[in-house]
């Protein structure tokens, strides 16, 4: 009988989230400082075949989604390669991927021949000024002619555009990213906004909740609905306009933690493997891998790391300890 990645609280793992570099062509205030971080030495990062491998066992263990992440994961050399490789792999159910978008215009063919099926697009803003107060780059133009250039691709769908609702900023464009999912098919995510940028300003009082931009859609623009038959472990609570063109999701980790259904384990572009996205602790992939352990080895490793994954994490409790790593080095 095979093994299945079931933690303590009786949850089965079965989406991860595998980040290959935490390098990023973007500098966002939220996931990164303007300059001054240290990459990961090269030879820390965890190759493709080693990737691969720990996809494999994970997938046999009771995994069926598998998501790409950075840093930016299109600034990795052979990128459509591994997604390739990992698009093979029987049991695998789902292939995605979370880019900001700079690099989709020349990828995003390659990565639609390679097998990918989803995609989530970071996009903050659609003002060029404060596009570039954020991601501190000048390049709104080149992310929406990357959503363009996947319109071409159908075999990759749905196209999620992310966007981080940080209060003092988002507000007044809420109602032209409305407008977008109504004319544009693409399905617009708010995220709450987190404690995993690398300056450490973030204040509960800056979170912009999903319910306040519900509320404003429903009140200034066009009610929306619930779309309901979500599976109990989403992160998005998801709607549609009431006449049915264009959809709204939300994700509200801050103000209505989805903890108790959560089914998701991480692992860094450097081979630590990750319970939560908030996690104080991390479990060493990597040298087991390079020291020639076996699959049934890493296996027990996985089992012992997911049965201490945490309840929840402590975001709203005066308990709340930040993670030592910026977003970027554990993966968005």
């Amino acid at each position: 009988m095979q093994l299945k990645l079931i933690d303590s609280y009786n949850r089965q793992m079965g989406s991860m989230r595998v980040s290959i570099t935490d390098r990023c062509n973007f500098r966002c205030v939220y996931c990164m400082p303007e300059e001054g971080l240290d990459w990961f030495d090269s030879k820390k990062l965890l190759t493709f075949d080693e990737i691969e491998r720990i996809v494999r066992i994970v997938v046999r263990m009771g995994v069926k989604e598998i998501r790409l992440t950075g840093g930016e994961p299109l600034v990795r050399k052979g990128v459509a390669n591994l997604i390739r490789r990992l698009s093979q792999i029987e049991g695998l159910e789902d292939l995605s991927l979370t880019t900001n978008g700079f690099l989709l215009k020349e990828l995003a063919g390659d990565l639609a021949a390679a097998g990918l099926k989803r995609i989530n697009v970071s996009l903050d803003s659609l003002v060029k000024e404060k596009f570039f107060k954020l991601t501190r780059r000048n390049a709104l133009h080149k992310v929406m002619e990357g959503l363009e250039e996947l319109e071409k691709y159908p075999q990759i769908r749905p196209i999620k555009v992310n966007v981080v609702a940080m209060r003092g900023f988002t507000e007044d464009e809420i109602i032209d990213f409305a407008r977008l999912a109504r004319r544009k098919p693409y399905i617009i995510r708010f995220i709450e906004f987190m404690p995993l940028e690398a300056d450490r300003i973030w204040k509960k009082e800056d979170v912009l909740t999903g319910k306040e931009i519900l509320e404003k859609i429903n009140t200034t623009y066009m009610k929306l609905v619930p779309m309901g038959g979500e599976d109990p472990s989403s992160t998005s609570k998801n709607y549609q306009f009431e006449d049915g063109i264009g959809q709204i999701g939300f994700i509200n980790p801050v103000s209505e933690p989805f903890c108790s259904t959560c089914n998701r384990i991480r692992m860094t572009a450097d081979g630590m493997f990750r319970t939560c996205l908030f996690s104080q602790v991390e479990t060493d992939l990597r040298t087991p891998l390079r020291n020639g352990c076996s699959d049934e080895e890493l296996e027990q490793i996985l089992l012992k790391a997911v049965k201490g994954k945490e309840l929840k994490h402590h975001i709203n409790d005066s308990s709340f300890k930040r993670t030592t790593r910026t977003m970027s080095q554990i993966g968005g």
